[in-house]
């Protein structure tokens, strides 16, 4: 028997320093962490102890005996990984995570913290993690729940990867921290407000438009975002008032990424599976209703260099079964390609070609086309591919178009923007201003740092890494002092505590419990404040 990552895994790496014979990698001190589809179990290592398995934030971590046929590619995938010689040959030693600090008389530290996803999640644990240090943490979020994309990105059918929250809910009700949810900087509060109250100001507000393809056709009524979309069956705030038109036979997912697999995935599920989710109501009459019964999900690449993950795809594999097929022109194999690359090739290869006769709706993987026009004249009528590399343009019919191409920063109101990278531009997340000097005392993490890359808890190396610029700074005694004494709190007498959340939250599981479901989402934020209001203090 050996132990055996799968699907779920979020690179968050805890399981790392929990395994007593280094057998799981690529570690945060490796190369390949910042880049990996997620971590693998060297099976010839593994000494079944199953310490990684309580380690494990999001339920990834499974014994070989207890997998589902259709999840057994991930025994194989495991140890693949081990099998290119750039991963063989570890030390069997338990990994070394870095020492903690000592923070004895180092004196008070305030640190505001704009945004409650996971880059800022993160943020928080580690700062609570300093050995000693006197530190108090004030967070502040615009919406009236936390969690970011973890909320409101994440699939629904991704219940195991939503169990991160646990983790993060334990850090946010620290005594040391306080959360001010419905609080808008820029707007309730300004940047200049936090930076005279608190030593370091850290946004970690993450991506939240998309980007644009910038063809023709592109904002007829029914092209739309996968933002969009996704925040519609997702039960974002902006979401109800948007509704997609789903009467048409085919719809097209412009990307490959695990955003478009995901959207595909979801057109294409049975209801009533997806009725046991958290998905939101709204978005499950119009589902039910759907005429689509093609999903084709259309990328510029060929088959090995596809962006989605090769765990994103035996999940979708194991979802859909027969009615996930593939295109004849994956194009030609890369030399240099790796070996899990290879292995996501082979198992796309071995898709079948032909739809299964079903009622139900197919995904189709189309590779090496490159979108030119969407067709239409009042609303999306199809759209006008070629092959990528040249030759004769094709149109394809369909009334739904979603672009799925990646997230996109917004430039933040104070701080300085790139915005050709769309991130703010920094140094180890210190803030760097357009002379690219400091600007001292104002850092940055998550993907308004690095851009829109990663898994979950690759954020979470990327906060380790702005804490440590942090409080270098702190210890180097570069942060002023903070000048005005009062207490925030005060500014924001509107502002929605933690322990209103949590309300909300238990409102939202007792509510989905009674309709059968694992949570039934507050959408409305009017719906939401009456929620809070009903809590005994």
């Amino acid at each position: 028997m050996t132990f055996v990552i799968t699907q779920n895994c979020c690179n968050d790496a805890s399981c790392v320093p929990a395994c007593p014979v280094n057998c799981i990698h690529p570690t945060p001190d490796e190369p390949g962490y910042a880049t990996t589809e997620m971590l693998y179990i060297d099976p010839d290592a593994c000494i079944e102890c199953g310490a990684c398995l309580d380690a494990c934030p999001v339920g990834a971590i499974e014994p070989d005996y207890d997998l589902t046929e259709s999840s057994l590619p991930f025994v194989d995938l495991n140890a693949m990984y081990y099998r290119d010689p750039a991963h063989q040959d570890y030390a069997q030693v338990p990994y070394a995570a870095p020492p903690a600090r000592s923070w004895k008389d180092s004196g008070a530290l305030r640190v505001a913290i704009v945004g409650a996803g996971p880059a800022s999640s993160y943020a928080v644990e580690h700062l609570l993690a300093q050995r000693g240090l006197d530190v108090q943490i004030d967070v502040f979020e615009k919406l009236m729940t936390p969690w970011g994309l973890l909320r409101h990105g994440v699939a629904p059918d991704h219940a195991a990867t939503k169990n991160a929250a646990d983790a993060f809910t334990r850090s946010m009700r620290h005594r040391a921290v306080r959360v001010f949810f419905d609080v808008t900087v820029g707007a309730d509060i300004t940047l200049s407000d936090l930076a005279d109250r608190y030593h370091a100001v850290l946004y970690g507000v993450g991506a939240a438009s998309d980007r644009r393809l910038n063809i023709p056709g592109e904002d007829l009524p029914g092209s739309m975002a996968a933002t969009q979309l996704v925040a519609w069956y997702n039960g974002h705030p902006n979401g109800p008032g948007f509704e997609p038109d789903l009467s048409s036979d085919r719809a097209v997912v412009i990307g490959n990424g695990n955003v478009a697999l995901d959207v595909a995935r979801i057109l294409a599920s049975d209801v009533d599976d997806l009725r046991k989710t958290d998905i939101a109501e709204h978005s499950l009459d119009v589902l039910a209703g759907s005429k689509i019964r093609e999903i084709r999900v259309l990328g510029r690449r060929g088959a090995d260099v596809a962006a989605f993950t090769t765990p994103e795809l035996i999940g979708l594999r194991e979802s859909l079964g027969p009615r996930l097929i593939r295109t004849e022109d994956l194009g030609e194999p890369s030399p240099d390609a790796s070996v899990v690359a290879q292995y996501k090739r082979e198992l796309i290869e071995k898709l079948p070609t032909q739809a299964p006769v079903t009622d139900e709706p197919v995904v189709v993987l189309d590779f090496r086309r490159t979108p030119l026009e969407v067709v239409g004249d009042s609303a999306v009528q199809g759209l006008r591919v070629a092959p990528t590399g040249g030759g004769d343009a094709v149109d394809i019919e369909c009334g739904l178009v979603v672009r799925a191409v990646g997230y996109r920063s917004e430039p933040i109101a104070g701080l300085p923007f790139d915005a050709e990278r769309a991130i703010v531009p920094n140094d180890e997340g210190r803030v760097q201003g357009v002379d690219g000097q400091t600007l001292t005392g104002t850092y940055v993490t998550g993907w308004v740092k690095r851009g829109p890359s990663g898994a979950l808890g690759t954020n979470r190396r990327c906060a380790q890494a702005t804490i440590s610029s942090l409080l270098d700074d702190f210890r180097a005694g570069l942060l002023a002092e903070p000048n005005v004494v009062d207490d925030i709190a005060e500014r924001l007498p509107r502002a929605v505590s933690f322990d209103d959340w949590r309300h909300l939250d238990s409102h939202e599981k007792s509510t989905g419990r009674a309709a059968g479901r694992s949570r039934l989402k507050t959408v409305d934020r009017d719906e939401q404040h009456t929620i809070v209001a009903t809590r005994e203090t």
